[in-house]
């Protein structure tokens, strides 16, 4: 190839490319998720699926917060305000994933409210509010709460004696404003909703039906909040839920010292700083100032929101034995060529001397060929 070619086929300095040719990897995650969220919106998909996905999506999106956009906070924290390869500062990032995040969050919550929980009603699964309910379901409901979720509540309230409490990470809380009868004085507490409980509670049936009713979690606690404070009232409660940094920072290169760098780090991030409020839409303005006040954060991280919050517990709603309202279940096939013959074990070696085999995965089978082949090889190297 001649000089005068290559000086035709190859740029001669790095400014005559274009300054946006990189994505940033931080926006590109958020379009993966957006991408997430359509198969949620596609009403091509089963029914369970697209719960499947709503779940994902909001699963990925803590994810997101408490790494990425922490690993971003913390650069600003620290003053590493670098720009990244496609050319926006962590400031740009922050402002554009705030952005993104709100209209993603709200068409999230808003997907499952108007289309899809309508689709779960038609299909026999509701999920109701305290006021629908029947009054044999809310003494059922009434006796699961003194059961098995009375006992492990543990309400904290907050006054000159008792400081602000220390809200944990992902975890879905009731900010309750009480105060005592004949005093216009008003207190705040904080009941964490019990992680280890069903998000979303079933409602026994007496009769015999394929339908299912479920409760969240937050409204039966909300309905006999009262049992928890004795002698206060109750002015009004509101859910919310706190994300927090959960990034690692730990130098790889540490060498010995990196189990110990670990230890610190893990135990660090259970404490890290807030990097998303997300509240109830009916919050009380002044319930939220206090929040933003207490948990030192900007209002462009709080995001509001239509209840129920904390959508990854459908999970467990995307899992009921519907099989009609989910995907077929896959086959996977063998390859051809790696199909045993009349009862004779299948020598995955034999077969590569003859010729050379491109396997498709998931359609073909990974344990009938690649762990086939690394089996037989282990047991005659």
């Amino acid at each position: 190839m001649s000089e005068e070619t290559m000086a035709i086929t190859l740029p001669t300095s790095p400014h005559g490319l274009a300054p946006d040719r990189y994505l940033d990897r931080e926006l590109s995650w958020l379009a993966f998720n957006r991408r997430v969220l359509e198969m949620a919106e596609d009403n091509s998909i089963p029914l369970l699926e697209r719960v499947n996905y709503l779940s994902i999506f909001a699963s990925n999106m803590d994810e997101f917060f408490m790494v990425r956009v922490a690993g971003l906070q913390r650069r600003l924290a620290t003053g590493l305000a670098v720009r990244s390869p496609s050319g926006l500062s962590p400031k740009e990032v922050l402002s554009s994933i705030s952005k993104e995040a709100h209209e993603l969050q709200l068409r999230h919550a808003h997907l499952f409210l108007d289309v899809i929980e309508p689709e779960l009603e038609k299909n026999g699964i509701h999920l109701v509010r305290w006021p629908e309910l029947r009054s044999d379901e809310k003494q059922s409901l009434q006796s699961y709460f003194e059961d098995h979720i009375f006992p492990v509540l543990t309400p904290l309230a907050v006054d000159p004696a008792h400081p602000f409490p220390y809200i944990s990470g992902l975890s879905l809380n009731l900010a309750v404003v009480l105060k005592k009868a004949g005093s216009p004085t008003e207190h705040f507490a904080r009941v964490k909703v019990p992680p280890l409980l069903p998000r979303f509670v079933l409602i026994p049936s007496k009769e015999e039906t394929s339908e299912v009713r479920y409760v969240p979690l937050e409204d039966v606690i909300g309905e006999f909040i009262s049992l928890l404070f004795p002698g206060m009232e109750v002015v009004q409660h509101h859910n919310f839920r706190v994300t927090r940094n959960e990034d690692l920072d730990v130098d790889e290169d540490e060498g010995e010292n990196l189990l110990l760098a670990l230890e610190k780090e893990l135990l660090r991030r259970r404490f890290g700083p807030p990097v998303r409020l997300e509240i109830a839409d009916d919050m009380n303005p002044q319930v939220l100032e206090l929040l933003i006040r207490e948990l030192d954060i900007s209002k462009q991280d709080v995001y509001t929101l239509p209840s129920p919050l904390d959508l990854t517990g459908l999970q467990g709603i995307a899992s009921l034995p519907r099989p009609e309202l989910r995907n077929q279940p896959h086959q996977v096939l063998t390859n051809k060529y790696l199909r045993p013959r009349d009862d004779e074990e299948l020598d995955v070696f034999s077969v590569l001397k003859k010729r050379e085999l491109l396997v498709h995965h998931p359609y073909e089978s990974f344990s009938t060929s690649v762990q086939e082949f690394l089996e037989q090889a282990a047991q005659d190297p």
